[in-house]
């Protein structure tokens, strides 16, 4: 599978987007403190941007990107609002929300090792994409691992879940009560750039 190794400060600095976003809340970059002098981008340069900004904090590959935008292209609605909730819907990004992952590569990984059901079976494809409805929780087995019984203490309890979702009282679980919109993506994003760049 492949992965995006870059680091994670210095993309964010290029990309013009905050490392807490990530869920990299201590990290920064000292690197080209002068940025802000960079000559103005074009039109082509600012819709790639906005596209690359959206695969690395949701860390998916342009196949798969591709293919979210052309399933956004056949449902009803705006395309680009139609784009990021489909990708808001991924099951890493959803145990990321949940707070039961600090980042959402974390939650990656732990969706690829098999900690977590949906409706009760295993799921471990982190692009398997929620239905409204689905219960999403830490497979019994892995409760007493470690990294769960920290969340079950409250080391992620800060972390306040979207509206569309509904975390449980034990934090090691939610279920989507509602499909993610627009105004619940939680950093600046221009997505008609998006559209507009796939549409040339």
């Amino acid at each position: 599978m492949a992965k995006n190794m870059q680091p994670i400060a210095k993309r964010c600095r290029t990309l013009g987007i905050s490392p807490a976003v990530m869920g990299y809340s201590k990290k920064s970059s000292n690197r080209n403190p002068g940025g802000k002098m960079r000559r103005k981008k074009s039109e082509y340069s600012l819709q790639l941007t906005e596209k690359q900004k959206v695969k690395f904090i949701y860390g998916i590959m342009e196949k798969q990107f591709r293919a979210y935008y052309e399933k956004a292209e056949k449902a009803e609605g705006k395309t680009g609002a139609a784009l990021l909730s489909i990708i808001e819907s991924r099951l890493d990004n959803v145990v990321f929300r949940l707070g039961l992952a600090a980042t959402r590569r974390e939650a990656r990984q732990l969706v690829n090792h098999g900690h977590f059901t949906v409706n009760g079976k295993k799921v471990n494809i982190p692009s398997y994409l929620v239905k409204v409805g689905d219960v999403i929780e830490v497979k019994e087995k892995s409760r007493s691992t470690t990294r769960f019984k920290s969340i079950a203490d409250g080391e992620t309890a800060a972390m306040a879940a979207p509206k569309w979702l509904q975390k449980d009282e034990s934090l090691l679980g939610g279920k989507v009560i509602a499909a993610p919109q627009r105004e619940d993506i939680d950093f600046p994003v221009e997505e008609h750039l998006i559209v507009e760049l796939y549409s040339k």
